[in-house]
């Protein structure tokens, strides 16, 4: 082994640590692998940045906006309404809704596709009775697996096609992946429609509008004259446990006290921490004449912070007009789950200036993992997190646009445009047969698309930009190069001959076999675009070595990139629904696994006779 080997290997080894670790986003892991292949001389820095203006690059970002753009004028909500059941049994309505999402993630962002179906999926499990995990991860996985069936289904698929094209063999055409694709979808739909979906843990909830999100924390000032005023914690706590409801902290004179004493007797302005079921969170506050804090610092809102807010947000505000509302009279309660992608993530209430620029309130916040020691207002967002908002319904609506958050109740975030759907839609169907005849490349094709969105105003201007998810662009447009870096330094050579000699006794078939099943397990735990860029420099070396056909084996890293079922951080897909499905860790693997081996056992003998060796 070489130092240059040595040391790409090395900087590998880290960056898939700190992608399975998860405390960095991937985007930061990636441009810090990219930074120490440039320091340690493996990629020249005149080619640093070259990944950014890769094809692939270019076509993820272009199918990111046109897939907005068929989700925000409500083209995909007609299409829902026309191809799903409206009276059928649980095995039927499964079926179509999972059936239906590997169909729209062919075309569209997979995770836009699970978020426009959610509202759809929580009905059905309503009317059929179930709980709300037994359809969502169905739904799920199937917007997964439908990924995999055409060139730009997921970020993995592009990123196989541009290492087919560096091979000097060309780029995958659209419908390339299909054969093997629609046959590994189609059966995996059909077992969970079958099965699978009675595989999923059955976490009861209370009903489905307001389902196992978890406890909320939230916050309540004791008015004066309140019930609670002159009684002690314990007594307070006493006549919460008939709700199921606990004091977990309380603040007084702006001092919070994370473990205060049973005796400490109530006083009126003082501010308690209750966690409490959704469900319960009135009788809490009626129970003991308690006020949510919301509500009245909406009503005695600092004055500083608008004034800050209008010297931040003078441009933006000025562009979006905020009307100040006098009462509740039409203020209705919204989950919001908090998107993995959303700009929310790390920032508070407070720092978005949440009231002043939405006239909403944050009530409430869920959250699986842990309970935060800070003020509700100033606790930062996490992924997952679903946050309990009180306002008028189009600006929670606009506020969940803005931030990327997903509503837990059957209404969609924005007001369906037939006349843009339409447009969008036959945009988009115009930029994949551009591509699929080979008119024009992916890249130039989706660009093109784009550009007709902007001139014909589809969506807004700003939301164009605001569209793309720069943290997989910028993942994408990092590792390329640290790709590269592994065919030219030989490491890839030298992992391939590891995989044959050691591993596969030179048998082909079974090379095929491992590298689908690594590239599954790494993607279980690892951002599968990233997986798919290291996994298909040693299918092309192993190809080279064993002088077989290379396209046989960067399919099988295509689908193993696709097929991350066992975790809730291996798929932005799986993460979405942890909350909303009550779901913990462990939970996946009882679909997912069997799942895994029925795509092993499907998509090795297609390939080899899609693609033989």
């Amino acid at each position: 082994m070489t130092q240059d080997q040595g040391l790409i290997l090395a900087i590998l080894l880290g960056t898939m640590g700190l992608f399975i670790w998860g405390r960095w986003r991937h985007d930061i892991v990636a441009l810090g692998s990219l930074l120490a292949c440039v320091l340690a001389g493996l990629v020249p820095e005149q080619q640093a940045f070259t990944g950014f203006g890769h094809p692939a690059v270019i076509t993820v970002a272009c199918v990111l906006v046109l897939s907005y753009g068929l989700q925000s004028t409500g083209a995909v909500n007609a299409l829902a309404q026309r191809i799903l059941p409206s009276n059928a049994g649980p095995m039927l309505s499964i079926a179509a809704l999972t059936g239906l999402g590997a169909l729209l993630s062919a075309f569209m962002n997979n995770v836009g596709a699970l978020a426009l179906l959610m509202p759809i999926a929580l009905q059905i499990a309503a009317k059929q009775e179930l709980p709300p995990g037994r359809v969502l991860m169905p739904m799920a996985f199937g917007t997964i697996l439908g990924g995999m069936t055409t060139l730009i289904g997921t970020p993995p698929n592009l990123i196989v096609s541009s290492f087919r094209a560096q091979s000097g063999a060309g780029p995958f055409a659209m419908f390339d992946f299909s054969p093997v694709g629609v046959a590994v979808a189609g059966a995996g739909v059909l077992f969970i429609a079958l099965l699978g979906w009675r595989l999923v843990p059955r976490r009861e909830v209370a009903s489905v509008t307001s389902f196992d999100t978890g406890t909320y924390l939230t916050e309540a000032r004791v008015k004066e004259g309140a019930k609670a005023v002159g009684k002690s914690l314990r007594e307070v706590e006493q006549m919460l446990d008939e709700a199921d409801a606990q004091v977990v902290a309380m603040v007084r004179n702006k001092m919070r006290l994370s473990a205060p004493n049973p005796r400490r007797i109530l006083r009126a302005d003082d501010v308690l921490v209750i966690e409490a079921e959704p469900e319960t969170l009135g009788d809490v506050l009626a129970k003991l004449g308690l006020k949510l804090e919301a509500e009245r610092e909406k009503r005695d809102s600092d004055k500083a912070e608008d004034d800050a807010a209008d010297k931040q947000d003078k441009a933006s505000r000025e562009d979006k007009p905020v009307e100040k509302k006098d009462g509740d009279e039409d203020s209705v309660l919204q989950e919001l789950l908090v998107r993995p992608d959303s700009r929310l993530i790390g920032r508070s209430a407070s720092s978005i200036h949440l009231r002043s620029r939405y006239s909403i309130n944050l009530l409430a916040i869920s959250r699986h993992s842990h309970r935060s020691v800070k003020r509700l207002r100033s606790t930062e967002i996490e992924r997952a997190d679903v946050l309990l908002m009180q306002g008028a319904p189009g600006d929670i609506a606009e506020f969940a646009s803005d931030y990327t958050c997903v509503p837990l109740a059957a209404r969609a975030i924005s007001i369906p445009n037939p006349a843009r759907a339409s447009l969008a839609l036959a945009v988009m169907l115009l930029a994949v047969a551009a591509a699929a005849v080979g008119l024009l490349s992916a890249a130039v094709a989706f660009a093109a698309g784009v550009l007709a969105y902007m001139v014909m105003r589809v969506v807004p201007l700003r939301a164009v930009y605001e569209a793309i998810d720069w943290p997989v662009v910028v993942l994408l447009g990092a590792l390329i190069p640290v790709a590269g870096a592994m065919s030219s330094s030989g490491a890839a050579d030298l992992l391939a001959r590891l995989l044959m000699e050691h591993v596969a006794q030179g048998n082909p078939v079974i090379v095929l076999t491992l590298l689908l099943v690594v590239t599954m397990t790494l993607s279980d735990f690892m951002n599968n675009a990233a997986t798919a860029a290291v996994m298909c420099q040693i299918a092309l070396s192993a190809a080279s070595q064993l002088g077989v056909n290379p396209d046989s084996l960067l399919m099988a890293v295509a689908i193993g990139a696709s097929c991350s079922f066992l975790t809730p951080i291996g798929h932005q897909n799986n993460t979405l629904i942890l909350s909303p499905g009550g779901f913990r860790f462990g939970d996946y693997w009882r679909l997912g696994l069997p799942m895994e081996i029925l795509v092993v056992l499907v998509s090795v003998p297609l390939l080899l006779l899609v693609w033989p060796l």
